[in-house]
């Protein structure tokens, strides 16, 4: 924060304290902190708490877009929401889409992330209780996964449209070879019935605005929840809404597959992958 922000710290000039600082000064400082430190800051006295409300500071911190993601969340957008509180709104985990998806606002970057639940996605046979489950867990921000049992022919597919933020995102399928239990409070998991997935690899793809790409790999890490990805996009409009296809397939009918969790589907800012787990 350098010698600007050790200002505020330093011993008053006799006569005056931080109280008399101009809120307008306060809030043009406080316009260049990240969301964290601008709170940290509210206490100090009411100068400073003041300022750390004012629209101007919070519109700096939200997408360019952020009335069409409003709208897109909730149909609807007044002018009158402070942008403090627009910003916090954002910041929740928000469904949308018969609360099959959901997006929001990640604190660290001040950009858009999706995801979209096994609910969501069209899976091959689910209905058939031979192949598929569902799975109530705490271990899903859905609360419920698809477990495969067993299958000859694997496909999954999925859509979600949305007014993302210029910038470019990467897809991430969010799978665990095993299913895990609780085991006198401890985590365990049961990788007995996972079998075919190490004789031939799963395939990705990727379409968004007329292009496409695919990529594939093998599931061999078992017993832990991993995203493997399924290819990156550059969105250059924000003024319209992006349309996002994905799919995984393993359609290799010369053998049995089975023990696969499916959870989620993510889309997250490029820069994510540095601490993602993926494969």
């Amino acid at each position: 924060m350098g010698s600007g922000f050790s200002l505020f710290f330093a011993p008053d000039v006799p006569g005056t304290n931080l109280g008399d600082l101009p809120e307008s000064c306060v809030a043009s400082v406080l316009q260049n902190m990240d969301p964290q430190q601008i709170c940290q800051l509210a206490v100090l006295n009411r100068a400073f708490r003041g300022a750390s409300s004012a629209d101007f500071v919070w519109e700096s911190k939200l997408p360019l877009n952020y009335e069409e993601i409003f709208k897109r969340l909730f149909g609807d957008f007044s002018e009158e929401v402070c942008k403090k509180d627009l910003y916090s709104v954002l910041c929740h985990h928000n469904s949308f889409d018969a609360d099959h998806k959901k997006a929001w606002l990640d604190k660290s970057s001040g950009k858009i992330c999706l995801a979209i639940s096994s609910n969501g996605l069209s899976i091959t046979g689910i209905d058939d209780r031979r192949h598929w489950n569902r799975i109530p867990t705490k271990e899903s921000r859905f609360s419920s996964i698809a477990y495969l049992q067993q299958t000859w022919w694997f496909e999954v597919n999925g859509e979600v449209e949305f007014p993302l933020p210029a910038g470019t995102y990467s897809v991430f399928f969010r799978l665990q070879l095993g299913k895990s239990t609780k085991r006198f409070g401890r985590r365990v998991c049961n990788s007995e019935n996972v079998h075919g997935w190490d004789i031939k690899p799963m395939q990705f793809q990727l379409s968004t605005s007329g292009k496409q790409q695919a990529t594939s790999c093998y599931l061999r890490k078992s017993g832990n929840w991993n995203y493997y990805h399924g290819g990156d996009f550059v969105v250059e409009n924000s003024n319209k809404p992006t349309k996002i296809k994905f799919s995984m397939m393993q359609i290799d009918c010369t053998h049995t597959k089975g023990g696969l969790c499916v959870d989620s589907v993510v889309v997250y800012p490029v820069e994510f992958k540095e601490w993602l787990a993926y494969f």
